[in-house]
């Protein structure tokens, strides 16, 4: 029998809490959610206002894994929806997370959080710019760590402060508080650091994605500020073989990063980190810290 949770006063069928999702730690769905309903508080300024992207994994990273951007079949009515501008579907709709019950309801589902860096009430205008460094082995994300200090500094001469959270994977995300901006411009710009970053560091990075390229580099993935991609939300689940978060880190665990384990963060690390650090990313919320796109 599914159990029936209320949460915020909506009723939610909550299923197969038992079923191992992550293979390494025997961490089960149920144990996925609790993760949620924790740090609900952490992850929802991050979801509220943007249309939200799932990658679905519901039997475990080696099950099937599969993104949709559509709401999915069975989506509750209270489940907000937001208009997407999208060239093959003008009517197109993607769920917005505003509260703990969708956010509960969308983890039932076992899914990473995947969002624009612009929000449902401003499509295509950025108030976010995202670097994503992806490393080709044998690099890894110390070297991940070496170009996030180089990018920091060349923000910081345009007057934009840079925040690092791993990506839950082999590497790590920069994100930065920009003024509302066209998309397209905070592209451009994110492609011209990447660019500069491989003509200062040649032998260290590289901005193409082709993957003839990559072997012992950086690759600085500019490409996600686009207005139709989207990037993984800070604090979600991803779908691999241990409980890896997508987490906020200091810039002293990234200047004293010396191996690859010493920036896998784990479900479990979370609330401790949390309770130690505070919100990591609040500077992302506050309009003071935004800065003007060059």
């Amino acid at each position: 029998m599914t159990p029936i949770t209320e949460v915020e006063g909506r009723r939610l069928a909550l299923s197969n809490l038992d079923k191992v999702i992550h293979p390494v730690t025997g961490t089960t769905k149920g144990e996925v959610l609790h993760y949620y309903a924790t740090v609900g508080a952490a992850i929802l300024p991050h979801l509220r206002d943007r249309p939200v992207s799932f990658l679905r994994y519901p039997d475990g990273p080696d099950g099937q894994l599969f993104f949709t951007k559509n709401p999915p079949p069975g989506t509750p009515a209270w489940v907000n929806t937001a208009p997407v501008p999208r060239s093959e579907d003008p009517g197109a709709r993607q769920v917005v997370i505003e509260d703990l019950a969708s956010l509960m309801w969308a983890a039932n589902l076992v899914v990473e959080f995947h969002t624009h860096q612009w929000r449902a009430s401003s499509p295509a205008v950025a108030d976010r710019l995202v670097l994503d460094l992806d490393p080709g082995p044998p690099a890894t994300v110390v070297e991940c760590c070496r170009v996030a200090l180089h990018l920091r500094e060349r923000l910081a001469a345009d007057g934009l402060q840079a925040f690092a959270k791993t990506s839950g994977s082999k590497g790590l995300h920069l994100l930065v508080p920009v003024e509302p901006t066209p998309s397209e411009e905070v592209s451009a710009y994110a492609r011209r650091l990447a660019v500069e970053a491989e003509a200062e560091l040649p032998r260290l990075v590289v901005h193409r994605m082709a993957k003839a390229l990559r072997p012992g580099k950086v690759f600085v993935d500019h490409s996600q500020n686009a207005a139709a991609k989207t990037t993984a939300t800070p604090y979600t689940l991803r779908a691999r073989a241990l409980p890896a978060v997508s987490a906020p880190v200091t810039w002293e665990e990234v200047e004293g990063c010396r191996s690859p384990g010493d920036l896998v963060l784990l479900m479990d690390d979370i609330a401790p980190r949390l309770e130690r650090y505070g919100e990591l990313l609040a500077p992302l919320f506050a309009p003071e810290r935004a800065g003007s796109v060059p």
